[in-house]
């Protein structure tokens, strides 16, 4: 049931001043509000606004912006979903006549309150944008009265628009290089950032030699050339491709991976440990390692009292064990080291060690090691590492927990873009 009707016709009275301030609200710009109507729609207000372009802005193709001859009147009517105002839900009705462009073809006119394709006008959708990067997708579909794919829709348009506007890999130097996992199966992104702005540049589908061929064929080889420092994981990929088309940067080994080698090695003696005692006959000696993980794994300065006291069992019954446990923490060090050269130091002596030590976990850490030794020099020499790459992943990680997993490389790329690419857009009409 419609209450109440105002027409651009009204010029006297408030009705013209309304339709002006409807146009404000909904933050449009070269778009003529012909008539509004207020109506209750299921206990719902809705205020639907009939809507065309100004003059200027008519016949032009949605994709280069050119005026072009018209070829129909489209498909009839359509609706787009806009700002609320408060409890009152706001929709913009308007033709989409389509055009004969000279470069694209046929195609739908430009609709200068709505992205090509949207069912949102472009206000709404940067709403929307906000919003997610502030709190949870579902929560931002509940709280709009939209769906979760909507909502990752308006992303993704949002995302597009805003990093065609503006070159990111303009003025790279350093940047790190890592991939996060974000289905099961084997299904990554990989990611890029700058060292130096601490946000992300580009992302890709895939982790391979592929993927990263497309980040420098995009960043172009004048600029490649310009990279002076790249760090990484242990990944021989990623250092073939930075070789062939970055030849000048310097690769840096990052340190967390390393002593990440050195961890794994530790649990890995353990197992095998407790495995030979029980083998042995000391089933009870065996169980004790059961719950001794976490104090091996740990750092020594974050133990508890309880994981204390299980690490002075260990030096106390199991010197192998024990002894293993020293060169994952002794490696620590090496990346702790107040100056280069110490750090070097510190390596070489922890080298010496593992062989006297002949731990076969060990040895193959050290074997590892040994090969990227010049990629850890760079590390140390510099101070980089990719500390921030994981410290994005971990944010990355723990907003596809909250959306209960992304089905899609593309809709994670587009929240990764939002909340680290800097391309989050200002609330509509606060920029």
């Amino acid at each position: 049931m419609v209450w109440i009707v105002w027409k651009q016709s009204d010029v006297e009275g408030a009705a013209c001043r309304l339709l002006k301030l409807i146009r404000w609200s909904q933050c449009v710009q070269d778009t003529v509000i012909e008539r509004a109507e207020l109506c209750r729609d299921e206990g719902q207000l809705v205020l639907t606004a009939r809507v065309r372009p100004a003059k200027h802005r008519r016949s032009r193709c949605s994709r280069c912006g050119r005026r072009c001859p018209g070829y129909d009147n489209g498909g009839g009517l359509r609706v787009w979903r806009g700002l609320d105002l408060g409890p009152v839900r706001v929709f913009l009705q308007g033709q989409a006549p389509r055009v004969a462009c000279p470069v694209h073809g046929v195609v739908v006119a430009e609709m200068p309150w709505a992205r090509p394709g949207a069912r949102f006008t472009r206000a709404f959708d940067e709403e929307i944008a906000w919003l997610t990067a502030h709190m949870p997708a579902s929560t931002v579909a509940e709280y709009l009265s939209s769906t979760w794919r909507a909502v990752i829709g308006a992303v993704f348009r949002v995302t597009t628009e805003l990093a065609g506007r503006t070159d990111r890999l303009t003025g790279l130097r350093r940047i790190g290089i890592d991939e996060i996992s974000y289905r099961k199966g084997q299904r990554y992104i990989l990611r890029v950032v700058d060292h130096d702005t601490g946000r992300q540049v580009w992302a890709g589908e895939g982790a391979n030699q592929t993927t990263l061929r497309a980040f420098f064929t995009a960043l172009g080889s004048e600029r490649a050339a310009k990279l002076t420092h790249v760090t990484s994981d242990g990944a021989e990929w990623i250092h073939d491709v930075v070789k062939e088309k970055a030849k000048k940067a310097k690769l840096c080994m990052d340190p967390f991976h390393v002593v990440q080698w050195a961890t794994k090695a530790v649990d890995a003696v353990r197992r095998r440990v407790q495995g030979d005692l029980t083998r042995a006959g000391r089933p009870e000696q065996a169980k004790s390692l059961k719950g001794s993980r976490w104090a091996l794994l740990k750092n020594l300065l974050e133990l508890s009292s309880d994981q204390k006291a299980t690490l002075a069992g260990i030096q106390r019954d199991n010197k192998l064990l024990y002894r293993a446990y020293l060169l994952k923490e002794q490696l620590r060090y090496v990346f702790a080291a107040a100056t280069p050269s110490t750090a070097k130091s510190l390596l070489g002596g922890w080298l010496a060690w593992v062989k006297r030590s002949r731990i076969p976990e060990f040895t193959a850490v050290a074997e590892s090691v040994t090969r990227m030794r010049d990629l850890i020099w760079n590390s140390l020499d510099t101070g980089l590492s990719n500390a921030l790459s994981e410290a994005t992943n971990n944010h990355l990680r723990l907003l596809t927990r909250r959306a209960y997993g992304y089905h899609s490389a593309e809709a994670l790329i587009a929240m990764s873009e939002l909340t680290l690419g800097g391309l989050c857009p200002p609330l509509p009409g606060r920029a």
